[in-house]
């Protein structure tokens, strides 16, 4: 059979019953109506994607250059050229005499990329706790400065950067910190990194090569750093807590240099260290020659006073400090900071600058325009009045459903610590009954705390809107009733 134009109803073949080649045909069709520059690329590309997708097996015989070209209304020269460079690549074999075949070298391509994103599970009332209100993210406003920087961002800019980070930002972000959290932030010690967990994986690397094989973690605490640390060939010892913090005995006694911590708002237990617990720490630092590594994951967000300043202001060089945009602004950004002691200054950033050569320039522009000019701070407030309000109406919903719960830890951050009456218990029951009934939460057990007879949960409200905490809690109460 042959076409005229690009009018062809399809493949020609020598028998009548279906040929291999009839399967790809329809990803070829396109390529005779695209326009006449783009027609070679076109044929090669659906030729490329028909081998990839299996729709051509190995081993299939291609119909000779002059039909194909008379099918697809196109020249020969265009076939000739797309089985040319198409053999060129591996993707078709060509024997002299016996025309051109589909080779195997080329396998199958995944249908379509997997997203591992995490996700909730598709809970009615989602408690678990660790993600901010993603739809308070200021659109607006970040497109605005958007706009700004790439009309001012000069040409060499977008070259490699420096990789502590765009000087511009670093000194943004110094200013920001010194001034709302009380560090003692020199921009020239101050790197940008992805986040938290990117400033804890690189100390992990950096403390390696020192001989470092252990860093003590607080228990209970945040799973995800014993796997961070782990990547880079250091172990994590779990050490306790009392009601004012990390306890020193067990820390004086562990052998470790270095410590992980949450002083202004412990996770998991919500609570803040004391005065007298934060000295002490840095009286450990101080006389082991240790580190302390500060993540002030949620500093910023103190309801009932001022936040407490960063334990890092009394002693910046035994104390490395970090925190990111992921609860204030949105965790997808990957932006953070990275203030280190003098003495591991350069090590971190050779160590940063190996590890991806810096941080993606337009991104750090963009937030240092963003703090500049006060949007950060009004992101801030405004998150600060919207998790304000939602703790208070898990507070409300839980004194209402479940009277007699012990709400612990200061009034901060995007969680808070339920103690349910003994009568909620076993936890194991309740917690088989939150499931059934949709509602998804955690137990405090699950950070790494001794388990205890009573119901002890960590429920976090920040991505919650006030009516759908207090239906959560509402569903949970009857859930546990029934």
């Amino acid at each position: 059979m042959t076409s005229s134009g690009t009018n062809s109803s399809g493949p020609s073949s020598g028998s009548s019953g279906p040929s291999p080649w009839a399967a790809a045909w329809e990803l070829l069709v396109p390529a005779a109506s695209a326009p006449a520059r783009a027609r070679g690329r076109t044929l090669q590309a659906a030729l490329r994607e028909a081998v990839r997708s299996g729709r051509l097996a190995p081993g299939t015989r291609l119909p000779a250059s002059r039909e194909l070209a008379a099918d697809l209304g196109v020249s020969r020269g265009l076939v000739t050229e797309a089985y040319e460079q198409l053999t060129a690549e591996g993707y078709l074999r060509s024997d002299r005499g016996a025309g051109t075949w589909v080779g195997g070298a080329a396998r199958a391509a995944s249908p379509r990329a997997r997203d591992l994103a995490p996700r909730p599970a598709g809970a009615r009332a989602d408690f678990v706790p660790g993600t901010p209100d993603l739809s308070l993210f200021p659109r607006a406003a970040w497109a605005a400065a958007q706009r700004g920087v790439l009309a001012e961002l000069p040409h060499h800019a977008l070259g490699y950067p420096d990789p502590r980070g765009l000087p511009r930002l670093r000194t943004a972000l110094a200013a920001l910190l010194a001034r709302r959290r009380g560090v003692v932030a020199d921009p020239e010690r101050l790197v940008v990194v992805s986040g938290v967990a990117q400033a804890m994986t690189l100390l992990g690397f950096v403390l390696h090569a020192r001989g470092v094989r252990h860093v003590g973690v607080e228990d209970p605490g945040s799973p995800e750093h014993g796997a961070l640390y782990a990547s880079a060939g250091i172990g994590t010892l779990p050490l306790p807590l009392d009601e004012e913090g990390l306890a020193i005995g067990p820390l004086e006694t562990s052998g470790v240099h270095a410590v992980v911590t949450t002083p202004a708002h412990q996770f998991p237990s919500g609570i803040a260290y004391s005065a007298r617990r934060r000295a002490e720490l840095l009286d450990w630092a101080r006389s082991v020659d240790g580190l302390v590594i500060e993540d002030d994951y949620d500093g910023d967000f103190r309801y009932d006073r001022a936040p407490v300043g960063a334990l890092q202001g009394l002693d910046p060089e035994h104390v490395v400090y970090t925190g990111s945009v992921s609860k204030s602004l949105a965790p997808g950004l990957r932006l953070g900071w990275l203030l280190v002691p003098a003495s591991f200054s350069d090590e971190v950033v050779e160590r940063k600058r190996t590890m991806d050569l810096g941080n993606p320039v337009v991104d750090q522009a963009l937030l240092a325009r963003f703090v500049e000019r006060g949007d950060y701070d009004r992101q801030l407030r405004r998150c600060q009045r919207a998790y304000r309000e939602r703790r208070d109406a898990l507070v409300s919903a839980l004194e209402e459903h479940f009277p007699g719960t012990e709400v612990s830890g200061i009034a901060a951050g995007l969680h808070a610590i339920a103690t349910l009456p003994d009568r909620y218990g076993p936890q194991n029951h309740f917690l088989e009954r939150a499931a059934a009934a949709g509602v998804a939460v955690r137990p405090l057990a699950h950070y790494g705390a001794a388990a205890e007879g009573g119901v002890r949960l960590v429920l976090g409200y920040a991505h919650l809107s006030p009516s759908r905490i207090r239906d959560g809690v509402r569903w949970l109460a009857q859930a546990v009733r029934d």
